[in-house]
């Protein structure tokens, strides 16, 4: 019995080979790890890079870093005189685009060579010089001891200390470089917001002399051709419909003509300005530029379409109702020689609503 008993003590270990310590160890982390599946593994020994123990390949890497900000740079000035040098209307073949706009093809290439260099190289910096000491911080409260504070200012002065930021002035100066000249690709896409106006919206085609052109009949227009009562539509001399700035010309310049009695005319001005009742007015609204177009004969009344803004025809066009701000313009006419109707110069103040700031 005793023999017996001794046998069923006997352990399965007890009937395996022996093992050097070191097997007999893994064994034993094995056995740790599978009571507790989820234990943190820690981290693995810290690897030095190349660069943090050879001088020489930390300043190979640094003169690459610089390189790729000085190309930056380089590739952001190309951006900008890409953008002055090459004409909008120009088209390249580029295999495979096909047939696609020079001007946005070098502004995009330019542009995406010049920001993919500057993360590229804040990449290789922080990779290759950076310190990549891996560090444990315990999680915290959001409202910070100030222990806490004047730990997170101490880490953050050693990191800069550890960027190498301040000594690898190289680095630095090109970083510099390449990102205070990449916002300049912003500031002259400003061009593309128009040239200056100066006094463009000041000034129409209206001159001295210049005969009132009918917009159906595109014929000069006389007294007799205009009813009492009835609307008309009219264009400066010379300009045409195929010209290449008849819209933003005629934005300007299209003129309203409507035949009154001179005895319904109560502004003295615009009597004067008149020629046998006929009254010349700009036909563009003084509200956000809508044609004026719907004219009441009984009143003298005409009604801007868009917003319903109503001018008096009678009385110097001022504004009856409705959110225009100003009259419309009054375009001073005459009778030249052969008997047609030409303006006396161009309108006394701008048209339309460009000037919504001049006195009411």
């Amino acid at each position: 019995m005793s023999e017996t008993g001794s046998h069923e003590n006997v352990s399965d270990d007890d009937n395996l080979p022996e093992r050097p310590d070191s097997q007999a160890d893994a064994q034993g982390a094995v056995e740790k790890k599978a009571d507790n599946p989820f234990a943190d593994p820690g981290l693995p020994p810290h690897e030095h890079r190349i660069q943090d123990i050879d001088e020489r390949a930390a300043k190979r890497s640094e003169r690459t870093v610089a390189l790729m900000f000085a190309l930056s740079m380089l590739a952001t000035i190309g951006f900008i005189a890409s953008y002055v040098a090459i004409d909008i209307d120009e088209i390249i073949y580029v295999w495979p685009l096909g047939h696609i706009s020079a001007l946005n093809f070098a502004l995009g290439l330019t542009l995406g060579v010049a920001l993919f260099l500057i993360g590229a190289g804040a990449v290789h910096w922080a990779r290759t010089l950076m310190s990549d000491v891996e560090m444990v911080d315990e999680r915290h409260q959001v409202a910070a001891e100030p222990v806490v504070e004047e730990k997170v200012k101490a880490d953050f002065l050693q990191g800069a200390k550890e960027s190498g930021f301040g000594r690898r002035k190289l680095i630095r100066n090109t970083m510099f470089g390449a990102v205070a000249l990449v916002p300049l690709s912003g500031v002259v896409l400003l061009r593309d917001t128009g040239p200056m106006p100066g006094d463009k919206l000041a000034k129409t085609l209206w001159r001295k002399g210049k005969l009132l052109v009918n917009e159906n009949t595109n014929q000069p227009l006389r007294p007799e051709d205009i009813a009492v009562g009835s609307l008309t539509f009219a264009r400066p001399e010379g300009l045409e419909h195929d010209d290449e700035n008849f819209n933003n010309e005629i934005a300007k310049a299209a003129l309203m003509i409507v035949r009154l009695e001179p005895g319904d005319i109560k502004d003295k001005k615009e009597l004067d300005w008149s020629h046998e009742g006929i009254v010349a007015y700009s036909k563009i609204c003084t509200h956000v530029g809508c044609p004026v177009s719907l004219y009441e004969q009984q009143t003298h009344h005409v009604l801007c379409p868009c917003h319903q803004s109503t001018f008096d025809l009678a009385d110097g066009a001022r504004v009856l109702f409705g959110p225009a701000g100003h009259p419309l313009p009054q375009l001073k006419i005459s009778v030249n020689k052969e008997g047609y109707l030409q303006a006396l110069g161009d309108f006394e103040e701008p048209v339309g609503p460009a000037y919504w700031e001049r006195p009411r």
